[in-house]
């Protein structure tokens, strides 16, 4: 991966109140995600999110007279990382959330860069594994451990949410490097991009969910709070926030936009406290840090030297982002 970038003072400034409003956005969705599934199936909420950022970068586009990408093979792995990036972690994430508290699902959350980097390097061929990475691995692997308090015993319902939760984070592990892959040199904009793989998310969704869940819920029916809970989902976590994750990436730099990763685990906790007063053991915040330090070894930001500064590239994809 690419080293951290050192902005100056002016960069600073400039993008750090971007990079905060989009950690305290995504942290937020598990809360919107906790509200959601109390009267909606999983997948519905995971249907009406993306539908609603669909709508919302779609809107986007046009303000700014963009257009959706042309190619057919582009729309192919579009939906490909639909499924896998954007539908099937979504959903994931709902369905663990039936079971656990929205902060562990944003601790969980944090866990996806250690499944990135052994797919990128055994699957995808675009990463190359070193004795940093492998000790920074062993070391988000031990932080795992401590989150599912394995000492316990392993069983009962909060175990398989957390299972799903993990689940959800190794989806988006395949999916970054697939991103990276398939997307990172293609011409479209980061925007067009990502409007055109919500576009395939919510039609993939639209078939299979009432397959799953049977008729959609009558909206009528629902309390006022669950709709603003997923249309904020939509507009705001998955659509306005891939704008501000763009927006960062190009004053920052990829790998510094990529850092927010360590920061919304902080807002899921801070927010799941404060609003819905939920409460964690010990050990999940302790084995959080251990993640986030293995995390930040086999990414190079601890135990080595800093590199030259990263040039931020103007349209740098959002390969590197994790998305919640």
């Amino acid at each position: 991966m690419t080293a951290l970038a050192t902005p100056d003072k002016v960069a600073f400034r400039a993008w750090l109140p971007g990079f905060f409003a989009l950690a305290a956005i995504w942290g937020s969705s598990f809360l919107f995600i906790k509200v959601g599934i109390r009267e909606m199936h999983p997948v519905y909420v995971t249907l009406g999110r993306v539908g609603a950022g669909a709508i919302t970068l779609l809107v986007v586009l046009a303000i700014l007279r963009e257009r959706l990408p042309r190619d057919p093979k582009l729309w192919l792995h579009s939906t490909a990382y639909a499924a896998i990036g954007i539908a099937l972690p979504f959903t994931l994430f709902g369905y663990g959330e039936q079971r656990v508290s929205s902060m562990l699902a944003g601790i969980w959350n944090a866990t996806t860069p250690l499944v990135v980097l052994p797919l990128a390097v055994l699957v995808f061929r675009t990463e190359r594994m070193t004795a940093r990475r492998g000790v920074g691995l062993g070391l988000g692997f031990v932080g795992v451990l401590v989150v599912l308090g394995v000492w316990q015993g392993i069983g009962g319902a909060h175990f398989t949410g957390q299972l799903l939760c993990l689940a959800a984070a190794a989806c988006y592990g395949v999916a970054i490097p697939y991103q990276k892959r398939f997307f990172a040199g293609r011409p479209e904009s980061g925007l067009a991009l990502s409007a055109g793989q919500l576009l395939m998310a919510t039609a993939q969704l639209a078939i299979v969910a009432p397959l799953i869940a049977g008729a959609p819920p009558v909206p009528t029916r629902l309390s006022g709070e669950v709709i603003a809970s997923v249309l904020a989902l939509g507009a705001l976590g998955t659509g306005l926030a891939f704008v501000i994750n763009m927006r960062n990436i190009r004053l920052a730099g990829a790998s510094t936009a990529s850092t927010v990763t360590y920061v919304i685990p902080i807002f899921a906790v801070l927010i799941g406290v404060v609003a819905l007063n939920e409460h964690l053991a010990w050990y999940q915040p302790a084995g959080a840090a251990i993640v986030l330090l293995g995390v930040a070894v086999s990414q190079g930001m601890i135990g080595t030297r800093r590199r030259r500064r990263e040039i931020p590239t103007p349209m740098a994809p959002l390969s590197e982002s994790v998305r919640v």
